[in-house]
């Protein structure tokens, strides 16, 4: 009996012992797996300013300005060390281009065409970044004839190459040619979305008057946007938009947030400066265009300054501002770049307005856009020709012909030209429509308008004729 028992004894013993010794072996490989894993991996280091503005400018989105320079030394490394690499000509000629329109600086320019033409000689055949860059250029120059060229024989190459489409879009856009850019917007979508192309189609959009549509889309592009310095930018062109539909207020936490992501983002400033001069905050407008043009001494901006520091009766710097801006336009014009058009302004409002006919009508000759049209009709009424005037102010608001719907200053102009004529009902409308669109719309011309229309006083009672301009 007791060899009986012991049995069962011995035998549970030597289980016990059995399971002991797998479980310290289990520990000891368990062990061994633990310190055999691999660690959890560290974060990636973040690409080099010089690695994202090469991605950026590869795949048609917006670059850093830090980010522009590093590549530009790279690239220049690289053409040194190898000058027959056609590739690293090419985005040495877009770096440059988008550096130049960036900085609002024209002495990148010539730099630009020399690159992208080394790329075209060392390969002559089917290199279309460098025939796209070529159209980038001329577009960042405002030839948007030869951008018109180059992007379309950039698309003959690669017609799926989706970055060209924007190109395209833009030099048609800069030559009035409304319903191509819209077709090219078309043929873009198809062939891809995401945010650069809803911030392609907003401008498209507000350029037909389809208001509501361009704010939904850059709304959505700036919300689909990776980068910050990508969403800064469509956030500046939110502004824009707020701006010129009469909300300062909105246009100035766009414009907030888009300095706030970019600090270099200088278009941006200058609509601060914009939003904060429509809502009476002029000390700090001021300063804000100063930092505007600090980093980016843009014609534009600098007229706007201009026009700001003569509605606060600061005639000397204002003057200061305007002949700043003529400096700046022959700076432009020795790189290759455009700014005839903002000059014309300027000599209409504050300097010879027979030497801005001139200009303005070699402008329409070259693209008979409605800005075109708008600042040469503006250029013939200061010049005391309102007959001759009334005719463009018609085209620049004509909707059938690109016609800017939503821009305040064309209606403003054409109201004034009208008022000119003594057709009171049509200057009436058209100056109560440039208020509704936007009544900041400038803080020199705004108050005129408002003048303006309070001696124009209400419409007549029915039944009183009253000299009108007629239907439009």
């Amino acid at each position: 009996m007791e060899n009986q028992q012991e049995g069962p004894v011995r035998a549970s013993g030597v289980r016990r012992r059995r399971v002991l010794i797998a479980s310290v072996a289990g520990c000891a490989v368990l062990g061994g797996v633990l310190v055999l894993l691999p660690r959890e991996p560290a974060e990636p280091a973040p690409p080099s300013p010089g690695a994202s503005a090469r991605a950026a400018v590869g795949s048609g989105v917006p670059a850093t300005l830090p980010g522009l320079a590093e590549l530009i030394g790279e690239r220049e490394k690289a053409v040194r060390d190898r000058p027959g690499d056609a590739a690293s000509w090419a985005m040495l000629g877009v770096a440059y281009a988008e550096r130049g329109r960036r900085l609002a600086d024209p002495a990148y320019y010539p730099r630009a065409e020399r690159a992208l033409r080394a790329s075209l000689k060392a390969r002559p055949q089917r290199n279309t970044r460098a025939v796209a860059g070529l159209a980038a250029l001329a577009n960042a120059r405002r030839d948007f004839r030869a951008g018109r060229r180059w992007g379309e024989a950039a698309l003959k190459l690669e017609p799926r190459r989706w970055t060209t489409y924007p190109l395209l879009i833009d030099a048609y856009t800069g030559l009035g040619a409304y319903r191509a850019a819209e077709r090219t917007l078309d043929r873009l979508m198809e062939l891809r979305s995401g945010p650069a192309v809803l911030a392609r189609a907003a401008a498209v959009y507000r350029d037909r008057g389809r208001l509501e549509d361009a704010a939904a889309s850059l709304a959505d592009a700036a919300a689909g946007a990776r980068a910050p310095v990508e969403r800064a930018a469509y956030l500046e062109q939110a502004g824009r938009l707020a701006f010129e539909r009469g909300d300062p207020a909105v246009a100035l936490r766009h414009f907030r947030e888009a300095v706030r992501l970019d600090p270099d983002q200088r278009a941006a400033r200058a609509g601060q400066g914009r939003a904060l001069a429509a809502l009476g905050r002029t000390a700090q407008a001021l300063k804000a265009y100063r930092q505007a043009l600090a980093g980016q001494p843009c014609p534009r901006y600098t007229l706007e300054l201009g026009e700001l520091y003569e509605s606060l009766g600061m005639r000397g710097e204002a003057r200061a501002q305007y002949g700043l801006l003529r400096e700046r336009v022959r700076s432009a014009a020795a790189g290759g770049a455009d700014e005839r058009l903002v000059l014309g302004r300027l000599e209409a409002d504050h300097g010879d307005p027979a030497a801005a006919v001139r200009r303005l009508r070699a402008e329409w000759r070259r693209r008979p856009t409605p800005e075109a049209a708008d600042a040469l009709g503006w250029a013939l009424h200061r010049a005391g020709k309102p007959a001759q005037a009334l005719r463009f102010a018609l085209r620049a608001t004509d909707p059938e012909r690109g016609g800017g719907l939503g821009d305040a200053v064309y209606w403003y102009h054409r109201g004034m030209i009208e008022q000119e004529l003594n057709r009171h009902g049509a200057a009436r409308r058209h100056l109560t429509e440039a208020l509704r669109i936007n009544p900041h719309f400038s803080p020199l011309h705004a108050p005129t308008a408002r003048a303006a229309l309070e001696a124009l006083g209400e419409p007549p009672d029915e039944g009183v004729p009253e000299m009108d301009a007629g239907a439009g």
